[in-house]
Order: structure tokens, then C-alpha cells, then sequence
């Protein structure tokens, strides 16, 4: 990139912030997503997948966890919307997630209550659902066979 990292900067700040700061944060720049361009959209989540790596993982998985408890609290419509424009990015990058410690991650997830596992899983699937086989395969290559499993896939 060209230019400086704000989002992906931004996103380090947010996970080294405790969770009464960074629930509330976080959440107003979850609703703020929906009122950009879709070319900001695509930025900002090319710079999330660019920074969480970089993040040391007791800070990202706070960091993820509250993301999800808010993503799991959101309207279904605005669930998808935003999870599958994460999806559509691995898509066209899936190096992008390779980088992610995924087993983390499922565990993350799996911290949560389970209703919210269940909103996301529902959203998840009904993402996937409208995927052409190509890019069902193409997302099973890269996705451990234990998330698979939890979000009925």
C-alpha cells in the first residue's frame, strides 16, 4: 500500500485497550462501516487482515471476541453484510488468512455464549449458502475441519 495503515493502526490501538474502552469503540466503528463507500469498506477490511496478524494473540483474541460479541448483537442483515464482505476478501486473498492463528480463533468463538455462536453460525451459513462451488471449495481448503464442524458447514 501507498499510504499509511490508519485502520489497520487503528486496529492495534483497539486490541491493547481494555474491554470498557474497546467494546464501545469498537462498536461505533462496526456501525460507522455500513455509511462508507464501498471502496473504504474494502479498505478497511484489507487493513483488519493485514494488522491482526501482527497483533500478539492474547491482545487480538480480546480484541476478536468483542468483535464477535458485537457482530453476534448486530441485525442479521448487518451481520451478513459485514461478514460477508470479510468472506469475499479471503476469497480474492486467501493468504490473507493463512496468516491467522485459525485454531485460536475457533477457540475465541467457541468462548462465546451460545447464542451468540448460534447467530454466527446461522449468518455463516446462509453466506456460504450463496456461494458458487468453486468458492465453497475454495473456503474449505483454507478452513480447519473443526470450524467447519461448529458452523455447520
Amino acid at each position: 500500500m501507498s499510504h499509511p495503515n490508519f485502520a489497520g493502526n487503528i486496529i492495534v490501538n483497539l486490541a491493547n485497550l481494555p474491554d470498557f474502552l474497546r467494546k464501545p469503540i469498537l462498536k461505533k466503528r462496526m456501525e460507522e462501516f455500513f455509511t462508507l463507500s464501498a471502496p473504504d469498506q474494502m479498505e478497511i477490511i484489507n487493513n483488519a487482515l493485514e494488522a491482526g496478524p501482527t497483533i500478539p494473540f492474547p491482545n487480538f483474541a480480546k480484541l476478536f471476541a468483542t468483535w464477535l460479541e458485537i457482530l453476534s448483537a448486530m441485525p442479521e442483515e448487518k451481520r451478513i453484510g459485514l461478514a460477508s464482505a470479510y468472506v469475499f476478501e479471503v476469497l480474492r486473498n486467501p493468504q490473507k488468512l493463512i496468516l491467522f492463528n485459525l485454531d485460536g480463533i475457533l477457540e475465541v468463538f467457541l468462548s462465546l455464549d451460545k447464542s451468540s455462536q448460534d447467530s454466527i453460525a446461522e449468518s455463516v451459513q446462509k453466506i456460504f449458502s450463496g456461494l458458487s462451488e468453486q468458492q465453497k471449495r475454495q473456503l474449505f481448503l483454507i478452513i480447519p475441519n473443526s470450524a467447519k464442524e461448529r458452523l455447520g458447514l
